[in-house]
């Protein structure tokens, strides 16, 4: 059942889990413990619809590259799968395979662990079952770019198809406008013992569960533990420390422009770095398409060019867009866009602000940087990218001087893929949770979502958190299901 909170704050004594946040994740989670026979409790920040004195909630400072922190990110039921675009690719053997420079290790796992819940993610999202994920063109000579695989999901809103299963699932309370500001902690035990819930009054209670997930997001989650005075106090969370550490995205680089070989197929096309790529440049992945303008006319305000400059800013949700765009103003011309992987980097991450937010939880800074690794696979990619489009004598590629040059200031935007800062590692050494999500140096409190991710590969992150979550709740109920036979 979905209560509001603001209205209803009769809450049970005896839930086997208390969740927050009901994106992906957190509605995957509910939904899956609660059909297996256990009391969940899924608590959403934000209500039914988008409102301004909920996503305020979301506002913080930036210290390093432009992220665009509070406008990619939703703060309502369903969260940022309500501006999702639905391009599906799952993770990769060699994601998993292949550690990242630098001192920190990759995945403590084998990409088999999460192999077998790829047609259970595909379901939640709407891919029919069995489906190949597609190639839109051939890949490039070489070796080193092969096409790019995916699917589109409708997108799937996951409020409005999950509405009924929220509502009717037996053992699940919904509550909307439901903010958690604390997390609390008993060294003694080593369990979360409750977590402190407030309405936008601040009208606040102890709930009290046997288990605890958070899944608020990268940003969020990592603000939850740095905010909790208790973990702090014990020593589980630092604040200097892997919490908050890690923050990655996926880079998109204005690369540069193309002209197409007069008389082949304006369509656009997109490749995919190889495994061979990245073992030969030891550089990351990336995703790469190049888009032809084939249809923008060179003089005057034609419908053309404004239906194409309007869709691509709202595409990408940047107004400033507009003006790298609309420099391409001859037929032929191209330009050469990138989702490519960030490497896990310890100043590139989330701290505390004394400032408080209106329910008096601490705001937070993001510092988005990059590393010397990072250039260097843009650089890679970039130009390995024009030499084999020559080779294959498809066009042109017209590099910009921070693609080869590392000492110029790169331009770039964000995907809006938050990822990283509760990272999943073999030890509290480097990573906050271990193999089964669950927090170094608790018993109890767990983490879903791209937070998780000890890489975050070039793929969009909404298939692989999935898979995550199916996986942490087939974890967490066999767990109770022995805690429970133990006891018996």
């Amino acid at each position: 059942m979905i209560q509001d909170y603001e209205q209803h704050q009769a809450l049970r004594d005896n839930y086997d889990f208390c969740i927050i946040g009901a994106g992906p994740a957190g509605i995957t989670l509910g939904l899956r413990l609660a059909a297996a026979g256990w009391n969940v409790l899924l608590a959403e920040g934000g209500g039914r619809e988008y409102a301004a004195h909920s996503q305020g909630l979301y506002a913080c400072a930036s210290t390093g590259l432009e992220l665009y922190v509070e406008e990619t990110r939703l703060r309502y039921l369903g969260g940022t799968s309500n501006h999702w675009a639905g391009r599906c690719r799952p993770f990769t053997p060699s994601d998993f395979a292949m550690a990242p420079p630098g001192d920190l290790p990759g995945w403590p796992i084998p990409y088999s662990e999460i192999e077998g819940y790829l047609p259970a993610a595909m379901d939640i999202v709407d891919l029919p079952p069995g489906s190949d994920f597609r190639a839109m063109n051939a890949g490039l000579e070489g070796g080193d770019f092969e096409a790019d695989r995916f699917l589109l999901s409708t997108p799937t809103r996951f409020a409005q198809k999950y509405a009924m299963a929220l509502e009717q699932t037996k053992g699940l309370d919904v509550f909307i406008n439901c903010n958690c500001v604390d997390l609390e902690y008993d060294k003694a035990s080593g369990h979360l013992v409750a977590v402190v819930l407030s309405d936008y009054q601040r009208n606040r209670q102890r709930l009290v569960a046997r288990n605890f997930i958070l899944a608020t997001g990268a940003i969020e989650n990592a603000r939850q533990l740095l905010n909790s005075q208790s973990l702090v106090a014990a020593g589980v969370v630092s604040r200097e420390g892997l919490v908050g550490g890690c923050f990655m995205e996926h880079l998109n680089i204005d690369l540069g422009t193309f002209i197409l070989k007069s008389g082949l197929d304006p369509v656009p096309r997109q490749y995919y770095t190889t495994d061979a790529f990245i073992n030969e440049y030891k550089a990351g992945k990336g995703n790469v398409t190049a888009a032809l303008l084939a249809d923008v006319q060179t003089y005057g305000r034609t419908a053309e060019v404004k239906y194409f400059l309007e869709n691509m800013a709202c595409d990408m949700g940047f107004a400033h867009k507009i003006e790298f765009v609309a420099k391409f103003s001859c037929p032929g011309d191209g330009v050469i866009s990138t989702m490519i992987e960030q490497f896990p980097n310890l100043h590139s991450r989330i701290s505390l602000l004394d400032e408080k937010d209106a329910l008096g939880v601490a705001k937070v800074n993001v510092n988005w940087a990059l590393s010397a690794d990072d250039r260097h696979t843009i650089k890679c990619i970039g130009s390995e990218l024009a030499k084999q489009f020559a080779d294959m004598d498809l066009g042109f590629v017209k590099l910009n001087e921070f693609v080869y040059d590392t000492s110029v200031p790169l331009k770039m935007a964000p995907h809006a893929h938050h990822m990283g800062t509760t990272r999943m590692a073999a030890s509290p050494e480097f990573g906050v949770v271990d193999a089964d999500c669950k927090v170094f140096g608790t018993e109890n409190l767990y983490v879903a979502g791209s937070s998780i991710f000890a890489k975050g590969g070039a793929s969009n992150p909404t298939m692989p958190l999935l898979q995550f979550a199916v996986r942490l709740a087939d974890h967490l109920n066999s767990k109770m299901r022995a805690a429970n036979g133990a006891a018996a």
